[in-house]
């Protein structure tokens, strides 16, 4: 009876797996959010990784952490963890807060002695008190457990110690009733050239989940529910790969070839690595000598006839504005991805903000506009790639696509989409019979203003294209003041035409409502969440989450003029904000706004909206 009373049956459940940046959590919390997606569960990841390189091992600032929520109705990696697995003293401390009340603290209490209680700044030998912990404590003996476990394996102490990592995940897969055969089967391919490492790590997963069998008794386990979900094949999938992903579909529906130039830089490196190993599909990846040089190969190969793009985060798009103006003088399709980080400057390399969303908008010398679109969440990346390409394409135009840290680096459940599912990308070419109309580079779709795209090599459409003003009708650099106005007015009104081309904005929760809550990009699952909560508990909200943010959706105005609160919450200091404020004046824009490198949590929006609502 006692084994039947510790099972809790939960909706959804959150695991956050911290130790030392060299303990492997992110490999164990990917792993274990892998295995959750292939039984069905719904899931939303947050890894959270510490901003030095390889800071002092056992030390506060080295901490790194990986947060995961599974089961049903998840949008959010939670807000705060039912089960806190921590390697050392100082993962502990750093994410003790993230623990709820009564929860599972998961330690391996072979690393507590007194030496890494003072590494972590603990000032007493009982740390559960000095932090006023609150929750079922396990005290577990992982590093010795792991070096007995592994002792005839004739590794060398530091090999077997890595394993620790393993051990933790086995152990949290007993407590969750997770299969480990779909671990070690993703550790037999991972080390497929080191079958002995492979063999080492499944032991040790073994063990793990052995051990947590022997302790049944001390403490609370958990059964998950599952959802009723849409037949397919599905994976855990992190933004940058779902990114990456994408293009390649947009490449395949237009029959465009796909070229990446870019340059590494943090958090946006892995659409880079992704797209690198897709020479099998015909993608061609170059990483180029620095940020210029990574848009300005992007731009050539636009001209030549690919689908073109490049990749960045924030400071990136600082150093990309001027090329960025070409691509919009020449009218070339480019997708430019910038996964947004802290700043300014080089900032907060590895944690999440939006605060890029003005540079995106307006960064560039003289009047430039371009389209401007931003994913919902780490899924949602594949489809808004998808997006940018074909508005990029068929509008001739560069599209920046906007992700950021959390939305890149976090994961979801993925269903596979059949090829059917994406409509084709319709690129505007030239035609022969132009030649007899006298055809010219800035020749147009009258009603679109859409130039008609001659790739190089076509017979008899041989041309330039360049950074100078050109004439409307000859296409030949022109100074005149009065063609210069009517160029600007017309690359202006192709932007705003793809508005015409782009879905409606849709209204969730409680459209009824006297209070709207409007959000844009990766914050969509925290907000979601909130406007559930705050609806079910008797306070009506409605919502609007955008992901077109250049040109709005053509029925933007008609949502925001509705409401008696129209309230704004973004990572950041107001810029969507003031974006719709400016193009809606008599409209007063209420703000949440956080600015601190981490998400929201649920509870920041259902607080500020309340006392938003509240307020005479």
């Amino acid at each position: 009876m006692l084994e039947k009373t510790n099972v809790k049956v939960l909706e959804k459940v959150v695991v956050r797996f911290s130790g030392d940046s060299g303990d492997g959590m992110q490999l164990a919390g990917n792993i274990f959010s892998n295995i959750s997606a292939g039984i069905g569960n719904q899931i939303s990841t947050f890894p959270d990784y510490p901003a030095e390189v390889r800071a002092p091992q056992g030390t506060l600032s080295g901490v790194s952490g990986f947060q995961v929520s599974i089961g049903k109705g998840v949008y959010t990696p939670g807000d705060k963890a039912d089960v806190l697995v921590s390697m050392n003293p100082a993962a502990l401390k750093q994410n003790a807060k993230f623990l709820k009340p009564g929860g599972v603290a998961i330690v391996d209490i072979d690393c507590f002695k007194k030496s890494d209680l003072e590494k972590a700044l603990f000032k007493t030998d009982d740390p559960y008190t000095e932090i006023n912990l609150k929750a079922q404590v396990v005290e577990v003996p992982m590093t010795s457990m792991v070096k007995a476990a592994l002792a005839d394996s004739g590794m060398d102490l530091k090999s077997i110690t890595k394993c620790k990592n393993m051990f933790a995940l086995g152990l949290v897969c007993w407590l969750f009733d997770r299969p480990i055969e779909s671990a070690i089967n993703y550790l037999q391919n991972k080390f497929a050239k080191k079958p002995a490492i492979a063999e080492a790590n499944a032991k040790v997963i073994r063990a793990g989940y052995d051990y947590g069998n022997n302790i049944h008794a001390s403490v609370s386990t958990y059964r998950i529910e599952t959802d009723d979900i849409r037949p397919g094949t599905y994976t855990d999938v992190n933004g940058n790969t779902a990114t990456a992903w994408g293009l390649i579909m947009a490449s395949e529906k237009s029959g465009l070839p796909l070229f990446l130039g870019s340059y590494p830089i943090t958090p946006a490196t892995d659409v880079l690595h992704e797209l690198a190993k897709r020479k099998d599909l015909g993608v061609k990846a170059c990483q180029m000598e620095d940020e210029i040089a990574g848009i300005c190969s992007a731009i050539g190969a636009s001209f030549a006839g690919n689908l073109a793009a490049t990749s960045t985060s924030g400071p990136g798009i600082a150093l990309k504005s001027e090329a960025m103006g070409l691509a919009v003088m020449a009218e070339l399709p480019l997708v430019i991805i910038d996964v947004q980080r802290g700043g300014p400057s080089t900032g907060l390399p590895t944690k999440t903000e939006q605060t890029d969303l003005m540079q995106c908008l307006y960064g560039r010398n003289g009047e430039s506009p371009l389209a401007v679109v931003a994913a919902a969440s780490p899924t949602d990346c594949f489809d808004m790639a998808f997006e940018a390409a074909r508005i990029a394409v068929e509008h001739m135009t560069p599209v920046i696509l906007l992700t950021d840290g959390f939305i890149a680096n976090g994961s979801s459940a993925w269903r596979i989409p059949e090829n059917d599912e994406y409509p084709a990308i319709k690129p505007n070419f030239v035609k022969p019979e132009m030649l007899e109309q006298g055809w010219k580079p800035y020749m147009r779709n009258e009603e679109t203003k859409v130039r008609y795209w001659a790739i190089p090599g076509t017979e008899g459409f041989m041309h330039r294209l360049g950074g100078l003003e050109k004439d409307s009708v000859t296409s030949a650099i022109s100074t005149d003041p009065v063609n210069h106005e009517k160029m600007v007015a017309i690359r202006q009104e192709k932007v705003n035409n793809i508005a015409k081309n782009i879905p409606a904005q849709e209204i969730q929760g409680n459209p009824d409502a006297d209070t709207l809550l409007i959000g844009w990009g990766g914050t969509y699952g925290h907000l979601y969440t909130a406007v559930q909560e705050l609806n079910a508990a008797g306070k009506p909200v409605a919502f609007a989450h955008f992901r077109y943010i250049n040109p709005l959706p053509a029925n933007a105005t008609e949502i925001i003029k509705k409401y008696k609160n129209v309230v704004v919450a973004e990572l950041n200091n107001g810029q969507f904000a003031d974006f719709l404020q400016a193009k809606h004046p008599m409209v007063e824009i209420k703000r949440i706004n956080k600015v601190q490198g981490q998400p929201f949590l649920v509870q920041e929006i259902v607080e500020g909206l309340t006392k938003i609502m509240e307020e005479k």
